[in-house]
C-alpha cells in the first residue's frame, strides 16, 4: 500500500503525512470529505484510503480502519525475515487505526469490536485465554518465541493442555532451536504424548496462538502487557497461513539439525553468521535466536577463530567467502512419530 503518484506523499498506508492524516481522520468523524478538500493529499486516493461517495461525486467517503489494517497485514511479506519486520510495523499501525475505530459512529466501531479486542493487562488477557481454551474443539496453533521453556510455566499449563487432549484437540507449536536444551519441555511434551506435536526453527515471528482457525491472539505493544484478540477471519485465516509456511520450514522436534556441511561450524553458529551478515548487533542476535548475549558471543568467538578472523571487519568477509551470509536451505526430512507440544498456561501473548 504504497503511494507512488503522489511526489510530496511518498508514504504508504502504515505512515500516513501530516496533511494526509488530518484529512482522513476528518473523513472518518463526519464520514465524508469534500472532494476540493482531499486535493492537496491525493495519497489518500492513491491509498484507497478515500474513493468517491456513489451517492454524490463531489464527495469522498473513507475506507474503514478496519478495512485499511487487514490490508495492512495481507501484505506482510511471505518471507520467515520480512514477516518478523512486517508485523511489528503493522501492529503499531493497528493501534492508530483502532484509535481512530474508537471515535466513529457507534455502529461501525461495535462491529469492529467483536472482529478485533484490545485486552489490556495481564488478567483480561489471561480470562480470554482462558474463555478460547474452553470453547476450543478441534486445533491449537502456537508459535512460542523466545528460549529454553521455564518449568513452572509448563507446570501451569498442563492442566489447560490435558483437559484439551481430552476433547481431542489437536495441538501443534513451534518453537525456537533453543528450546531443544530444556529438559522440562522435553519431559512435558513426552506426558501429553500423540495428541501434539513441536518443531523448531532458528528463529520464530512474535508470540501467536490460534484456536480453532477462528480466534487469535497477538502481543500488542513491546513489553507484552497487551494483546490484540483477532476474530476478522481475514486477519485469522492470514494468521494461519504464515503459521503453516513457518511449519513446513520448521524440523521436527525428534530430527537432528540439518548439518551445516562446514567442518567445525555448528548450526547456531550458522545462524549467527548470517545475522552478522546483516549488520545485526549481538543483543539483537542474541533475542532472536533466543540465547543470552553472553552465549551468543561465545559463539562468534568460536566462528571467528574457526574462520580464523581476527577482526569483526575481517570476520564479515570469511563469512562471506565461506559462504555463510545466507540462511541455510531446509533440509528434507520424514515423517516420523509427532513429537511432543505443550501450551504454556500463563505464558499469553502479554507475558514473555
Amino acid at each position: 500500500m504504497a503511494g507512488r503518484g503522489a511526489d510530496g506523499h511518498p508514504h504508504g498506508a502504515d505512515r500516513l503525512c501530516e496533511a494526509g492524516d488530518r484529512v482522513y481522520s476528518r473523513a472518518v468523524r463526519r464520514g465524508r470529505v469534500s472532494r476540493r478538500d482531499a486535493e492537496p493529499v491525493p495519497c489518500l486516493l492513491e491509498l484507497a484510503l478515500l474513493h468517491p461517495d456513489p451517492d454524490d461525486m463531489d464527495w469522498l467517503v473513507p475506507t474503514s480502519p478496519q478495512e485499511v489494517m487487514t490490508r495492512l497485514l495481507r501484505e506482510v511479506h511471505d518471507e520467515v525475515s520480512a514477516s518478523q519486520r512486517r508485523v511489528d510495523s503493522a501492529v503499531a499501525a493497528f493501534e492508530w487505526y483502532a484509535g481512530l475505530g474508537r471515535r466513529a459512529q457507534p455502529a461501525q466501531a461495535a462491529a469492529e469490536g467483536s472482529a478485533i479486542r484490545v485486552l489490556d493487562g495481564l488478567a483480561r488477557i489471561q480470562t480470554a485465554m482462558d474463555e478460547a481454551t474452553e470453547a476450543c474443539t478441534t486445533e491449537v496453533l502456537t508459535v512460542q518465541p523466545g528460549g529454553i521453556r521455564r518449568e513452572h510455566e509448563l507446570a501451569e499449563g498442563l492442566p489447560r493442555a490435558l483437559a484439551l487432549r481430552g476433547r481431542g484437540v489437536r495441538m501443534r507449536d513451534l518453537y525456537t532451536h533453543v528450546a531443544r536444551h530444556g529438559q522440562g519441555l522435553l519431559g512435558y511434551l513426552e506426558l501429553m504424548g500423540d495428541a501434539v506435536e513441536a518443531r523448531t526453527l532458528d528463529e520464530v515471528v512474535d508470540r501467536l496462538i490460534l484456536f480453532d482457525r477462528t480466534v487469535a491472539f497477538i502481543p500488542a505493544n513491546a513489553d507484552c502487557s497487551m494483546a490484540l484478540e483477532l476474530r476478522h477471519p481475514a486477519l485469522v485465516s492470514y494468521l494461519a497461513t504464515v503459521f503453516e509456511r513457518l511449519w513446513r520450514l520448521a524440523v521436527p522436534l525428534t530430527a537432528p539439525l540439518p548439518d551445516t556441511g562446514i567442518e567445525g561450524i555448528s548450526h547456531r553458529e550458522r545462524s549467527i553468521a548470517a545475522l552478522l551478515a546483516e549488520g545485526h548487533q549481538d543483543a539483537v542476535i542474541a533475542e532472536r535466536l533466543g540465547i543470552s548475549v553472553r552465549t551468543c558471543r561465545a559463539h562468534i568467538a568460536r566462528l571467528s577463530e574457526t574462520l580464523g578472523a581476527a577482526s569483526r571487519t575481517q570476520l564479515g568477509v570469511r563469512i562471506a567467502q565461506a559462504g555463510l551470509d545466507g540462511p541455510p536451505r531446509p533440509a528434507p526430512f520424514s515423517a516420523g512419530p509427532p513429537a511432543g507440544r505443550g501450551l504454556p498456561g500463563r505464558d499469553s501473548p502479554g507475558a514473555r
